[in-house]
Formats: structure tokens, C-alpha cells, sequence
């Protein structure tokens, strides 16, 4: 199943996920957690049962509080700054965030104690993600050395304008590079050449727009970018392995009521 995380960090409590990007496995289940330090997307894949439900949580990053620990840790012994910026990160949980995590999980069933502590603990959680194996390559990516902050700047051009007909020439001028680094660039941080990413963008914010029932399918297929509905329909089945009818009949026979934003 294809899926498109915003920054932050899932951890697995039963079941087990598996990601797939760009050639390289990425385990998160009871044992490892995923972390997502530049919204990617990839592919996944999940195993659960009847008797054991999956039970996941995900944990947004707060990119400024994230950015602050970083530049805080900068400069201190065990940390390897010239680690390469990553969007993804499957690491193992050590005790420490195995507790940070309980001690949040049983804050968020007490207003109280979730009121004074939460920012708190959400803070370690911070900290325990952006210290842990490869926390660095995390760090990197926070940091942003030049050529990282110009790819950044770009996806966020791309999610800005998705609905629109972007270039790859003109996401490179915007960044003020050549096209082939631009491209070379894009791809190694993101796993993703940039015309896929904004194919996958589009088609993920289709698949968000049925779920909600907002509008017929060729109105959500001119609402993400596309002139014509064979096309949008031909470019979902492809990605999703279902037509966009097919993937609303799903959704209203799963899902129930309209998934609201």
C-alpha cells in the first residue's frame, strides 16, 4: 500500500509494518520505530490478524522544538555530523524510549497529568528519537546543509502547487540549480524523482478527497491537477492497484462515515 507520512515517528505496539523505498527495507513493529524527517512517499506493507489487530501510534514532529534539541546536540561527543541527511529512519527502541512512550501513553488516558507533563514528555520523545542510532542522519536533515534546504524548499513548492502544471526545469530554477543536480539531489534525499513526487502527491490527495467524499471523482481528479479523468483514473489504479470507483466502493463499505480532516 502506498503511503505518504507527514514528519514524525510511528511506533508499533502489536503487528508488525515493514516500508519500502528506493531498494532499502524499513522494519517498524514492537522492537523499531520509523521516523520521517521529510514527507516521503513509499511503500508499505503491514501483517496482523483477527486475534491481533495492529496497533500503531503516530507522533507528529514538531519541526521547531526538533530543530531546537538538534541544534543543541550540535557539537557533542557521539554524534557523527557528517552522517547524509535521510527522510526515513528504522531504529531499534531502547528502554529509554520505551518509557518515554509509556509514561506519554498513560498521561494522554489523564487530562491532568496530561496537561502539566505532556509537553514535557513529548519534548524527551524528541530527544530520544534525534539521539538514538541513527538520529544523526535525522539531525542532517533538520539542520539542512545548502543543497538539502534547497530540495526542502522545493517540496514545499510542489505541495503549494500540486494542483498545478510545475516543471522540473522550474522546481531547478526556484532552487537556484542545475536541472541534473537538481534531480540527482531530489532523488537521494526523497527516493523519488521529482515528477513521481508530484504524480504521488496528487494521486495521495485524491485518495484523501474520495475518502471524504468531496465531490465526484472527476471533480477530485481536475481538483488535484489533472485535465483529463481517464488519465487520473489510469495513474491511480496503477499506484493504488484500484480504480478510483473501486477505491470509493471500498472506503463506503469499510470505512463508514466520511473521514473528516
Amino acid at each position: 500500500m502506498p503511503v505518504l507520512y507527514r514528519p514524525g515517528a510511528v511506533f508499533v505496539l502489536q503487528g508488525f509494518k515493514q516500508g519500502f523505498l528506493n531498494g532499502e527495507i524499513y522494519r517498524y513493529d514492537a522492537e523499531h520505530y520509523l521516523a520521517v524527517s521529510i514527507p516521503v512517499p513509499f511503500r508499505m506493507a503491514s501483517q496482523a490478524s483477527p486475534d491481533q489487530p495492529l496497533l500503531a501510534i503516530y507522533c507528529d514532529f514538531d519541526l521547531h522544538l526538533a530543530a531546537e534539541i538538534a541544534t543543541a546536540l550540535q557539537g557533542q561527543a557521539g554524534h557523527d555530523e557528517r552522517m547524509q541527511a535521510r527522510s526515513l529512519i528504522s531504529s531499534r527502541m531502547a528502554p529509554t524510549m520505551t518509557d518515554v512512550l509509556q509514561r506519554l501513553l498513560h498521561a494522554l488516558h489523564h487530562p491532568q497529568e496530561l496537561a502539566i507533563l505532556g509537553p514535557g514528555l513529548l519534548r524527551e520523545l524528541h530527544y530520544r528519537i534525534l539521539v538514538g542510532p541513527q538520529g544523526g542522519s535525522l539531525m542532517a536533515a533538520l539542520r539542512r546543509n545548502d543543497t538539502t534546504d534547497r530540495i526542502v524548499q522545493s517540496l514545499a513548492l510542489i505541495r503549494e502547487r500540486y494542483k498545478e502544471g510545475l516543471s522540473v526545469s522550474e522546481l531547478a530554477v526556484t532552487a537556484g540549480m542545475s536541472v541534473p543536480s537538481f534531480h540527482v539531489g531530489f532523488k537521494r534525499l526523497t527516493g523519488n524523482t521529482p515528477i513521481q513526487y508530484l504524480k504521488a502527491l496528487r494521486l495521495h490527495e485524491a485518495r484523501l478527497m474520495i475518502a471524504r467524499r468531496q465531490g465526484t471523482l472527476a471533480t477530485i481528479a481536475s481538483e488535484v491537477g489533472y485535465a483529463s479523468p481517464a488519465q487520473f483514473s489510469r495513474d491511480f489504479k496503477r499506484y493504488f492497484y484500484r480504480t478510483p470507483s473501486e477505491e470509493a466502493k471500498w472506503m463506503r463499505e469499510h470505512l463508514g462515515e466520511p473521514i473528516q480532516a
